[in-house]
């Protein structure tokens, strides 16, 4: 992918994966988006956003390798990097499994680091979660105005059903189905699972559309972020999942 050489400036579109590699060689980093905002104080080029990255200054900065994601970025932006002679890592993750997989394959494959033990730690962290008590089914938005859920075969709902929280929507044909409110709330779910992002849900926008349900607020990062957020990921979000009211 990289030939023999390790790549000495690497532009990342994927905030999780930023911070991936901001955690083991920051001066990796010669570009991230406007949305990498971990690790705090990250002083590097910002070249735009994960859907709409400057392609043009994205060369400019003769990155050695661009680091992606199928889900995040757009294959039109990844294919015109490609087009302007860069290579491309694109990754897929769509489970915890996967994560494993693919923050090797970009860090040690990708970036010729050592396997770092953040990582480790983070496998070790799921593999020793104690089972589920009970299993909860919940309804998680992920956009309002209109109403869009995690559907199937996403990252965040393999989290959650490892935490034993079933996606209502989980066997829907589409991974982020649009929803009427009067349909997410009359279905079977006794849970909502309200991220901060994409959409900012918050105690005050997100729990009252659902007053028939207890509401789980929880931080965006460690449901959805494949990195050294999944560390804390388990105890963080089994935590928030508790505290459901």
């Amino acid at each position: 992918m990289t030939g023999h050489r390790s790549p000495r400036r690497v532009v990342s579109l994927v905030p999780s994966l930023t911070e991936a590699v901001a955690a083991c060689a920051p001066e990796l980093l010669a570009g991230v988006t406007d949305w990498c905002s971990h690790p705090a104080g990250l002083d590097v080029p910002r070249i735009g956003g994960t859907k709409n990255p400057d392609v043009g200054r994205v060369a400019a900065l003769a990155p050695d390798l661009v680091i992606a994601n199928e889900e995040e970025n757009r294959p039109q932006d990844l294919e015109a990097l490609r087009a302007a002679g860069l290579t491309v890592l694109v990754t897929e993750v769509r489970t915890l499994d996967q994560a494993w997989g693919e923050l090797a394959r970009v860090l040690v494959a990708g970036c010729g680091l050592p396997r770092p033990g953040w990582l480790d730690a983070a496998e070790t962290a799921w593999r020793e979660l104690p089972p589920p008590a009970a299993e909860r089914t919940a309804v998680v938005p992920v956009w309002r105005r209109p109403w869009m859920v995690l559907g199937r075969d996403t990252f965040a709902g393999d989290v959650l059903a490892r935490l034993g929280v079933r996606n209502l929507y989980a066997d829907h044909a589409d991974r982020y189905p649009r929803i009427p409110l009067d349909a997410l709330n009359s279905g079977a779910a006794d849970l909502v699972v309200l991220p901060d992002e994409p959409y900012r849900f918050s105690a005050e926008d997100g729990p009252e559309a659902f007053p028939g349900l207890p509401a789980a607020l929880v931080s965006g990062r460690y449901l959805t972020w494949y990195g050294p957020s999944l560390v804390q990921a388990p105890a963080v979000l089994a935590q928030a999942l508790a505290g459901a009211r």
